[in-house]
């Protein structure tokens, strides 16, 4: 059993990549209050019943997973940050828009996420 912690991972990295995955998280905590801090492909993640949101600090950006492909608008606004494959990259060199990752986090969570945990 893998008893790493999104901190674990946080601490890996440099203090101003520490501080954008923190906010992060305390984003989809706030926007998702009963999702479950985990680790799944050795990214912090969240659960709910099933893993719906991961996400990770690398060298040049923060990269979210998986791909959001509704709602239209939603898929709309995140156009600039979309990659080849639809996952999402935050540059570190851009401000961290945590309201618009909040809103990824509760469409994932609708789409991926069980409420009721199972």
């Amino acid at each position: 059993m893998n008893d790493a912690t999104h901190e674990d991972h946080f601490a890996a990295c440099a203090p101003d990549v520490r501080r954008r995955l923190s906010a992060i998280q305390v984003e989809v905590q706030r926007r998702i209050p009963d999702a479950t801090p985990c680790i799944a492909y050795r990214m912090p993640a969240f659960r709910r019943g099933k893993v719906f949101f991961y996400f990770a600090g690398f060298k040049r950006h923060i990269g979210i997973y998986p791909p959001l492909n509704a709602p239209a608008d939603l898929v709309a606004k995140l156009g600039p940050y979309r990659g080849p494959k639809g996952n999402l990259t935050f540059p570190h060199a851009a401000p961290l828009p945590l309201d618009l990752i909040g809103e990824v986090a509760e469409a994932l969570a609708s789409a991926y996420g069980r409420p009721d945990g199972k």
